[in-house]
């Protein structure tokens, strides 16, 4: 990943793929059209009403909704997706759990 900084206009493009309710067969726009995180684009895997999850080649994102934040973190191709999600995923229940 180049840059570490998520321009304002790929933060909307998050936002709206929590609010997609996904079409009759319950895809969302985002699994077709993938999602732009800091200039580089990530095929989604996961998006429901709480998480996404995007790779890209080796590496991916994990962003996940809380009361009053959305965690987004990138995991590089040394590290196994299923403990990325997993690790914040974690996050997101503590900080739910103190009703942030």
């Amino acid at each position: 990943m180049v840059s570490s900084k998520v321009a304002p206009t790929e933060i909307k493009e998050v936002i709206t793929a929590f609010q997609d309710k996904g079409d009759s067969n319950g895809v969302k726009a985002v699994q077709s059209n993938g999602l732009h995180v800091a200039g580089e684009r990530f095929v989604v895997i996961k998006a429901d009403e709480r998480s996404l999850y995007g790779r890209k080649g080796k590496e991916g994102i994990v962003i996940v909704k809380t009361n009053q934040a959305i965690l987004v973190t990138h995991y590089g191709e040394t590290v196994q997706p299923g403990v990325a999600a997993n690790t914040v995923e974690q996050l997101a229940d503590y900080l739910i759990g103190v009703g942030y």
